[in-house]
């Protein structure tokens, strides 16, 4: 699988950002989905992930309500929907695909993550 994000940009304060991550290989439909950012001089952070289905999402706290993950099958693409963005949104953001679907889904790490996309940078001004 090969995944390709899109659709940063630079936002003001309290905007909003739709980012696209578009996936290459059969599989895709099968894959959890997974979004991750990563600030400068920062650890990557978990923000969110969606079943194969679409059926279930999972949100970390700091962005929970604020965030929406969806997916499109037919289009092999998901997306992160980014509402009341904050100036500490700002980072590079990452779409990952996560092979397995188990016991201990919901993954939030990275190394629960099999595959990566290149980033997209993100920029939301005060």
């Amino acid at each position: 699988v090969q995944l390709q994000a899109s659709g940063g940009g630079l936002v003001q304060a309290g905007g909003s950002l739709r980012l696209s991550c578009a996936a290459s290989g059969r599989s895709f439909t099968s894959y959890s989905m997974g979004w991750f950012r990563q600030a400068p001089g920062k650890e990557r952070e978990f923000l969110g992930v969606i079943t194969w289905s679409g059926d279930l999402t999972y949100y970390a706290a700091s962005v929970k309500g604020r965030f929406t993950i969806s997916r499109d099958n037919a289009r092999n693409t998901v997306y992160l929907q980014m509402n009341s963005l904050k100036p500490e949104d700002t980072a590079v953001y990452y779409c990952a695909a996560d092979r397995v679907y188990g016991v201990n889904w919901p993954p939030t790490t990275t190394s629960a993550f099999d595959y990566w996309g290149q980033g997209t940078l993100v920029t939301v001004s005060s």
